[in-house]
């Protein structure tokens, strides 16, 4: 694993902006960072994939024992969302994607940090950008990517799951480039697949009280729907609670039995169950005899409320609105340091098989919302 300083294209902008990445820089900062990029041997690639796949069906074995043990209170899920989780689970409700989010420093198996199973924040940076600037800067290369490629082969595998002759709704929430971008990145992956499909955004879905179904503007039913809004935020309004009432038990993009893969407290869980994993970090729920540890809410997005300590001292923190729920111990995982830039690898499961990497840079040890995503390709 190496990273390079390199040119960035003269027109990046314009290329990115081309293929409809508008969110390449954010608060006067550099986003998308294509002056650097780091290349990893075939090696190290089959490491990574290896531990995708094995920590996927680690996860699918975390969550068959949470709901076995009813172990929900430890998430804090809403008892209404219970029965939900569990109609999903046993229903085989398809679940598309997942990003593990690896600690590695290219010789010691990587360390999984935390498991984004919810919402696919940086599929399309990984997925399609980060491939386009290779095919530009050096086409003779190869990349850890076949997210586009497996996306589409998912949702055309998915049709007969789909209602036949329905919709398959998108949605997500307003003012927010980055979630319309990807939800109209897996909208156009669906098409590609021959599914129908309409696009309308979450504050626009209704609720019909007399027909006890979710609808669209047109008072059309909602049968199926991809969603790019967490889990955590819908069972805690009003509205969330129909869907538990919904006739037509409309089948959500994600399922909720993600809820407990997107949900930190699946990392102790998991730690428990497989105490000798080459990929897992001691866990807790409580301290325990950790002296070089991370806390991290059980719920929290884009690094917020996390603090970092060192032989029992804060070394680092970040603020935000998260922790009621409570929180998880990890053992600290030290990043590759180069000259204070942190990287992390996102590596992507999608139709239950790993499926690429994207990286996360950051100037600290803390990977948040400011955190540059940089592209790689194989040496």
């Amino acid at each position: 694993m190496k990273r390079y300083k390199i040119n960035p294209r003269a027109d990046w902008q314009k290329k990115v902006e081309e293929i409809s990445f508008g969110f390449h820089s954010q608060d006067n900062t550099t986003y998308w960072d294509e002056s650097v990029c780091y290349s990893f041997g075939m090696e190290e690639i089959l490491l990574i994939e290896k531990a995708t796949a094995e920590l996927w069906e680690m996860c699918l074995k975390a969550v068959d024992y949470v709901i076995d043990s009813n172990l929900f209170s430890k998430f804090k899920i809403p008892e209404f969302m219970i029965p939900h989780i569990k109609s999903t689970w046993d229903n085989d409700a398809p679940a598309i994607y997942g990003r593990f989010d690896f600690a590695y420093d290219g010789t010691n198996p990587p360390k999984l940090l935390e498991f984004n199973a919810d919402t696919p924040t940086s599929l399309y940076e990984a997925g399609v950008v980060q491939w386009y600037w290779l095919q530009d800067i050096d086409p003779s290369k190869d990349q850890f990517n076949s997210i586009h490629e497996k996306l589409i082969a998912y949702w055309e595998y998915l049709k007969d799951y789909i209602y036949r002759d329905e919709i398959l709704y998108f949605t997500t929430i307003k003012d927010s480039l980055e979630d319309l971008t990807t939800t109209e990145y897996m909208r156009d992956c669906a098409s590609q697949a021959g599914i129908v499909t309409k696009f309308i955004f979450i504050d626009e879905i209704g609720w019909d009280s007399r027909r006890l179904m979710f609808v669209d503007l047109d008072e059309n039913p909602i049968k199926n729907i991809f969603k790019l809004y967490p889990y955590e935020w819908m069972v805690n309004e009003e509205f969330g609670k129909n869907l538990i009432a919904d006739v037509n038990k409309s089948i959500w993009i994600e399922p909720s039995w993600k809820m407990l893969l997107s949900n930190k407290a699946i990392l102790p869980v998991l730690y428990d169950l497989f105490p000798v994993s080459p990929y897992l970090l001691p866990s807790y729920f409580e301290k325990n005899y950790l002296s070089n540890y991370v806390i991290k809410p059980i719920l929290s997005r884009e690094g917020a409320n996390i603090r970092i300590f060192k032989n029992d001292i804060l070394i680092d923190s970040t603020d935000g609105e998260y922790g009621e729920e409570g929180f998880v111990y990890q053992q600290l995982a030290e990043l590759n340091n180069y000259d204070n830039n942190y990287p992390v690898i996102g590596s992507w499961v999608i139709g239950q098989e790993p499926a690429g990497i994207g990286i996360r840079e950051s100037n600290g040890l803390i990977t948040n919302n400011m955190s540059r995503f940089v592209p790689h390709f194989i040496e």
